[in-house]
């Protein structure tokens, strides 16, 4: 099973087809690793857990376990923390099980991702309980005006007057479910378990005739510069939700017959996409706080644009959840940046380390 001859009759180990067909089956991920930790094989999924270079394991910890085993020739079981990419603060705990193949000197690592289950519940208590104080404004709101316009019903500019404000509130209570979804999607999945391969200029010009409406509508014209060809992992739809959400609050907090931009830019293994408006700009001291669930800056302002400040959490989830970042940079009436930093693919070589 794992021996042949070669043309000297010299014995030679070779991986069984068989093993490797079965290794490929299971419902979780695995590598083979021959001594010197050199993998001679990994299913699909390894690739997008960013542990291997040039078929090389980049994890320490990983690494000192395996040496464990080989020493030891016992089984081994534990836990690692990994980067979902080579930026950002996103991390992976993997269960890591390692097992000593005697007969040919080998170790065959299995790995599941067993964390996720336990953030998606300490998310979902922390949502719940903040969403609950944000429908209760808009929910009032409708109740108020509702009572108004009975009150002012032989009165019909009071009604007119009412009626706007409670289509108004309406739309609010609209979008903040609708982020409320769109959140809580991002939270229930993992995009690198199910990532494809997506060309960022795609990405960037989807999200642009997204906000056509809502930019012409204020005279703001949005250009896209020169996107250079590189392509990320991910979910296409949860990328496209990011950058539209930048522009549409580059758009929101934007005077009218302005201008929005979106550049991109290529280095050391990132992709940058940069969406720069000339709007009322970001003080100092919020800056840190703007990727908050339901910070506002101006409250007032919000209320006005329609923001649910939820935008830019989606945003940062988004980043984090791809093995990336999002930067700001601001000044008050000079404008704002936000920069959504992504690890670049490579087919045959993974996510840029």
């Amino acid at each position: 099973m794992w021996f042949r001859r070669d043309e000297n009759d010299v014995v030679v180990d070779e991986i069984s087809p068989t093993f490797l067909n079965v290794l490929s089956q299971l419902d979780q991920d695995a590598m083979l690793v021959a001594p010197g930790e050199v993998v001679r094989f990994a299913t699909d999924g390894v690739e997008t857990l960013n542990l291997l270079r040039d078929g090389r394991i980049t994890s320490p910890e990983l690494v000192a376990l395996i040496r464990v085993v080989r020493r030891t020739h016992q089984r081994h079981i534990g836990k690692i923390e990994i980067p979902r990419g080579p930026i950002g603060e996103g991390l992976r705990e993997l269960t890591v099980r390692a097992i000593y193949l005697e007969d040919v000197d080998n170790i065959v690592v299995l790995l599941s991702d067993e964390s996720e289950a336990e953030r998606v519940h300490e998310v979902r208590r922390d949502f719940v309980a903040n969403i609950s104080h944000e429908l209760k404004t808009p929910i009032g709101a409708l109740s108020l005006l509702s009572e108004a316009v009975l009150s002012a019903a032989d009165d019909p500019t009071s009604v007119v007057k009412f009626a706007t404000r409670m289509q108004l509130e309406a739309k609010r209570l609209t979008d903040l479910v609708q982020e409320i979804i769109n959140l809580s999607r991002l939270q229930d999945s993992d995009p690198l378990q199910v990532a494809t391969e997506n060309n960022v200029a795609d990405l960037i010009n989807e999200a642009i005739d997204l906000v056509k409406t809502t930019s012409e509508a204020k005279g703001i014209s949005v250009a896209a510069g020169d996107i250079p060809a590189v392509v990320v992992l991910g979910d296409s739809e949860q990328l496209i939700m990011a950058i539209h959400n930048l522009l549409e609050n580059a758009i929101n907090y934007s005077p009218e017959n302005t201008k929005v931009s979106v550049s991109s830019n290529v280095s050391d293994g990132i992709v940058e996409i940069v969406v720069a408006d000339q709007g009322i700009g970001i003080p100092e001291e919020a800056q840190d706080r703007i990727f908050e669930r339901f910070y506002r800056v101006d409250p007032a302002r919000s209320r006005e644009t329609g923001g649910t400040g939820l935008g830019l959490s989606i945003v940062k989830h988004v980043a984090s959840n791809h093995g990336g970042e999002v930067k700001v940079w601001s000044s008050p009436n000079v404008g704002s940046s936000f920069a959504l930093r992504l690890p670049i693919y490579t087919p045959n070589g993974g996510i840029t380390q």
